[in-house]
């Protein structure tokens, strides 16, 4: 069975994170946990996309806002 887009994606984002940890530098560090939030980013997206979970709902104003 083929895997989901989403589950790809979150795939790439663990890969990202277990980079991280192997990292000698602080600048690769982040780099790698930039990409690992990103590939998360990009599944949630996904998962909307694909119907799997609902639009976040419209924010509704309140006096502090208003």
């Amino acid at each position: 069975m083929l895997m989901k887009q989403s589950e790809i994606f979150r795939d790439n984002a663990d890969n990202c994170l277990q980079l991280a940890e192997r990292a000698e530098a602080q600048p690769a560090h982040n780099r790698f946990l930039r990409m690992a939030n990103a590939w998360t980013a990009l599944a949630d997206e996904q998962d909307w996309l694909d119907g799997e979970v609902p639009p976040v709902p419209a924010r509704v104003l309140q006096k502090q806002d208003a």
